[in-house]
């Protein structure tokens, strides 16, 4: 149990990302008594609606669709036991290059000092010792994850307040994993080229093992991450990893990983903790 009063805080754009790359952390944290807050950027209103149906499709129904996706992101925090849900309501954005990126309301669409303004508020309230959010490509390029890269750096520069700072990321050892997973669901899977160079297509996902500097055990927590991606029922395509079955999910999702950018601890890397130095 923490000795004194921690806070960490997630910054996520759409609900089902908080139970993906955070849940393990959400979970394990609560469990040791401290303080989570997860901030969810966007309402979803461009994931999949009943059924399945795509958006732009005849019964996709935006506002419906926002109803399903809150009350699903309330039952992932409850399996998760995170301790404040705060959402800043953005339209959701659509993937890169859709028209929904312009449209007036969206994340993407928004000034970043308006909403990095609006999550600094949030800040100061719960003074979070550590923040955790995504890479300056949003781990693989959708507009609202780096938007909320974006406004999350922001308002910690405005704030001062974190002592730590993370962001998601990937070993790419894990990636030929992950692919044979794939491929034993039946999903197509095309493996980061891992010699980059000038013509490669975009950024890549994930980075090398030894450009990692915190790897965190949250394996006994896999069970509570497995229920959170189950309470994201409507986004089939988001949570094809519970076809696994809960074991091998565990198994093959029970550590999580981040690249630390902001530390005034002190601590020692690799690390293992993202409070080491704070407790």
């Amino acid at each position: 149990m923490a000795e004194r009063g921690l806070t960490l805080m997630a910054v996520h754009a759409h609900p089902d990302d908080e139970a993906t790359s955070t849940g393990g952390v959400l979970a394990r944290y609560a469990a040791e008594g401290i303080t989570t807050v997860l901030v969810t950027c966007t309402d979803g209103g461009c994931g999949d609606g009943p059924g399945g149906v795509k958006p732009g499709d005849p019964g996709h129904d935006p506002a419906a669709v926002v109803a399903m996706r809150q009350a699903e992101l309330e039952a992932s925090c409850a399996a998760l036991k995170v301790s404040h849900l705060e959402t800043l309501g953005y339209a959701d954005s659509g993937m890169m290059g859709w028209s929904t990126n312009e449209l007036p309301g969206a994340f993407w669409n928004t000034p970043v000092t308006e909403a990095a303004q609006r999550l600094a508020e949030l800040i100061r309230r719960y003074r979070p010792d550590v923040v955790v959010t995504y890479d300056e490509n949003g781990f693989y390029g959708h507009p609202d994850h780096i938007q909320a890269h974006r406004i999350t750096m922001a308002a910690v520069e405005m704030t001062d307040i974190p002592a730590k700072v993370y962001w998601t990321t990937v070993p790419r050892t894990a990636f030929a994993e992950f692919g044979r997973v794939m491929r034993e669901l039946g999903v197509e899977w095309a493996e980061p080229d891992e010699t980059p160079g000038a013509d490669a297509p975009g950024p890549q996902l994930g980075l090398p093992d030894d450009e990692i500097t915190t790897w965190v055990d949250t394996s006994s927590y896999g069970a509570q991450k497995f229920d959170a991606l189950a309470a994201h029922a409507s986004q089939t395509e988001n949570i094809f990893f519970l076809r696994l079955g809960r074991d091998r999910f565990v198994d093959l999702m029970g550590r999580e990983t981040f690249v630390r950018v902001r530390d005034t601890t002190g601590a020692a890397l690799p690390e293992d903790d993202l409070f080491a130095g704070l407790r």
